[in-house]
């Protein structure tokens, strides 16, 4: 479905951001992959998901709290595969404090990279897609840029604005084929969410299977973790022509999360 496309995936080294590289992959697009660490083990992994189509991926280790390092990843993209097809903003942060005690530099990089990040992508992205007159603008926002919890007050008001920046790009590409609509998960296992977990334990004295539990038990009424697979094949729909007049929601995938 989506051969000769290209899509470019913040964030994707691991968790929710290679699980759509790698839905993405496997439709048969060339892959931009983004983030820390080690980046040769899931670009292999996205690789064998598009391997019978041929795909070709590529890394870009921009930092996404850098506008300058953003607009090199772009150039980056768009000199490899002519352009981005495809452009999921999915990096993200995360640090849970009070708001009276929340560290000021913590609530400036969460604000860059979860939102600011977004914003510079989509920018950048959005004059290729509308000239071709095709592109997906998909952004992991969370079930937290629809409700609130404590302790998490720049994670919140970023996510927030993720989904604020979602719909303003729908309407101003409302009446061209580019879409751009909000991915809103509730827990997925993910390492940033592993921490949040192993940190409960700990304060607890509990095992870390029971602070899960715990985790689960608070929120989300499946009581099961949405997976980066199931992400991956929500992205994928957004990209299908079934998506083609899907424009500016916020889809939540959060067992029941938000249904209480």
């Amino acid at each position: 479905m989506l051969k000769g496309k290209t899509a470019l995936v913040t964030g994707s080294t691991s968790g929710i951001g290679l699980g759509i590289a790698k839905a993405l992959a496997a439709q048969g697009a060339n892959v931009v992959l983004n983030g820390f660490g080690d980046h040769e083990g899931p670009q292999r992994e996205v690789e064998q998901a598009g391997a019978a189509y041929g795909i070709t991926t590529a890394y870009h280790g921009a930092d996404m709290s850098k506008p300058a390092e953003i607009e090199a990843m772009m150039a980056f993209a768009a000199e490899k595969f002519g352009r981005v097809d495809i452009l999921v903003n999915n990096a993200g942060i995360q640090h849970v404090a009070r708001v009276e005690d929340f560290p000021v530099e913590k609530w400036d990089a969460i604000l860059a990279i979860n939102l600011s990040s977004a914003f510079h992508a989509t920018r950048l992205a959005i004059p290729a897609m509308r000239e071709a007159n095709w592109g997906r603008i998909i952004n992991v926002a969370s079930i937290h840029g629809l409700v609130a919890s404590v302790e998490k007050s720049a994670y919140v008001a970023a996510k927030h604005g993720v989904i604020g920046l979602t719909k303003v790009t729908a309407l101003e590409n409302a009446t061209t084929g580019v879409t751009c609509n909000a991915i809103c998960p509730g827990w997925v296992l993910t390492p940033l969410v592993q921490k949040q977990i192993d940190a409960r334990a700990q304060e607890g004295n509990i095992s870390v299977e029971e602070a899960q539990k715990n985790l689960l038990r608070e929120k989300e009424p499946s009581l099961q973790f949405t997976t980066p697979e199931e992400l991956g094949a929500l992205a994928v729909f957004f990209c299908s022509p079934a998506g083609n007049n899907v424009r500016g929601v916020a889809w939540n995938m959060d067992g029941g999360w938000t249904a209480q």
